[in-house]
């Protein structure tokens, strides 16, 4: 028997079996599937060819400009929005972190060890350490430096100009921008530690003056578009420090406490007997750069903008 494609002889269905049957209904559904394969593959090629038309060198940047907002190769991103990304880098609840932790509110079930207790007739310096197991070894500190304002000391240690002079473990330090809104100030600094590869910083930091000139500055890894990473120096990822600067009631001298936290690669058990053994000749080298500071007739080297010019006034701090 002669039967078509479609199973109709005619114009009337045919008289077939149940197997042609079933094989007659097999085939139109392959036809039918084909049909469509077809008709979607057809369909895709011509949109294809359309959208390269239309997004072609010439047109692309303005259909993404137009649907996204993009800023043209010829407008860059302005300053203010460039700042309005930054502004929470460092943020105020940078600073209560860090007044929480020189207070001593996150610590109370840690364990601290005492490192480093000693004075002279310039300086004190105590620290302790804390070690946890999700964290960079903590530490805490307070150092004293006699015959000194807390604007002097303030000035000192943010003229990182003047610290390429006296620490020699700063290779090179450069301002990478300041945003005049936030009082943010972002900078790349390398240094060298014995036998290591140099570590590269880059770091946002913030000033803050409470009540009474307390000076408080919080300072945090970034990253900047000005510092590509490079292969001969070891980026590091994780820093988180601050201090507090005050003057000490009823003396000629300002107080400095320093919370730090830094995962620079080193090992742990090394990098802390490498403090205790260190951090006090390092200190009294700081103590004699402060005192040449303050004697001579310094010329500013800081930047004429930035972090420390843009300090934050803050009437009260909460802590709560």
């Amino acid at each position: 028997m002669g039967v078509n494609l479609w199973g109709y002889e005619g114009g009337k269905m045919g008289d077939v079996s149940s197997m042609e049957m079933w094989w007659l209904i097999n085939i139109r559904a392959t036809l039918i599937a084909l049909i469509f394969i077809s008709i979607f593959y057809f369909s895709k090629k011509i949109y294809v060819k359309f959208l390269t038309i239309s997004t072609s060198p010439s047109s692309s940047s303005s259909l993404l400009s137009s649907t996204l907002h993009l800023p043209s190769a010829s407008s860059p991103i302005s300053n203010q929005d460039s700042q309005s990304r930054t502004l929470e880098v460092v943020s105020d609840s940078d600073l209560k972190f860090l007044i929480d932790n020189l207070d001593e509110k996150r610590n109370e079930d840690e364990n601290w060890e005492n490192v480093i207790d000693k004075k002279n007739n310039f300086l004190s310096y105590k620290a302790k350490c804390c070690k946890s197991k999700d964290r960079p070894l903590t530490y805490l500190s307070t150092t004293v430096f006699e015959c000194c304002s807390p604007e002097l000391l303030r000035d000192f240690y943010m003229d990182n100009d003047y610290r390429k002079q006296w620490d020699k473990t700063i290779l090179d330090h450069v301002q990478l921008q300041v945003y005049t809104t936030s009082g943010i100030e972002i900078g790349r600094t390398i240094k060298k530690f014995p036998l290591l590869t140099p570590r590269e910083y880059i770091l946002a930091w913030r000033l803050w003056e409470g009540k009474d000139t307390t000076l408080y500055c919080f300072i945090k890894d970034c990253e900047h578009p000005s510092a590509p990473r490079q292969k001969k120096y070891v980026r590091v990822e994780y820093f988180r420090s601050g201090w507090q600067i005050r003057k000490v009631p009823g003396r000629d001298a300002s107080e400095i406490r320093m919370f730090h936290q830094e995962d620079a690669g080193l090992n742990v058990e090394m990098a802390k007997l490498a403090f205790a053994k260190g951090a006090w000749s390092f200190l009294c080298k700081m103590d004699n750069a402060l005192r040449n500071y303050s004697s001579i007739t310094h010329p500013p080297s800081t930047p004429s903008v930035s972090a420390a010019t843009l300090i934050q006034k803050v009437l009260s701090i909460s802590v709560d």
